[in-house]
C-alpha cells in the first residue's frame, strides 16, 4: 500500500501561483511513476501532469503547459506541483496518484496508469 497525502491548496487570486505537494508512505516512492490530475465541479476528473519515477520525462495536458511544472524529491519521498499563472478555470480539486514504474510512459496521461490515490487538495482560483 501506498498513502498520498496533498496539502497546498487555497484560495488565490487570478494570476497568482500555488505550489501543491503530494507526501507518500508505505512503499519505495522511487518505484512510482507519479501524476497530478483534477476534477471541477461537475465535470469530470482529468489529466494535469504526470512524472516518470526518476523524474526524467514529464508529461502535461495542454491546458496546463507552460504554467505548471511537476516535480519530486525521491529522497523526501514527495511530489510537487508548481502552479503559476493560474486561471478560474483551474479551480478544482486536485488528486496526486501513484502507479507501478512498470507500466509504458506512454499511458501516464490515463488514470488508469494509477493504483493510489490521495484524498485531494481544494483550489480556487479567483477572477
Amino acid at each position: 500500500q501506498v498513502q498520498l497525502v496533498e496539502s497546498g491548496g487555497g484560495l488565490v487570486q487570478a494570476g497568482g501561483s500555488l505550489r501543491l505537494s503530494c507526501a507518500a508512505s508505505g512503499r519505495t516512492f522511487s518505484n512510482y511513476n507519479m501524476g497530478w490530475f483534477r476534477q471541477a465541479p461537475g465535470k469530470e476528473r482529468e489529466f494535469a501532469a504526470a512524472i516518470s519515477w526518476s523524474g526524467g520525462i514529464t508529461h502535461y495536458a495542454d491546458s496546463v503547459k507552460g504554467r505548471f511544472t511537476i516535480s519530486r524529491d525521491n529522497t523526501k519521498n514527495t511530489l510537487y506541483l508548481q502552479m503559476n499563472s493560474l486561471k478560474p478555470e483551474d479551480t478544482a480539486v486536485y488528486y496526486c496518484a501513484a502507479g507501478p514504474n512498470s507500466y509504458s510512459h506512454s499511458i501516464l496521461r490515463r488514470s488508469y496508469a494509477y493504483t493510489y490515490w490521495g484524498q485531494g487538495t481544494q483550489v480556487t482560483v479567483s477572477s
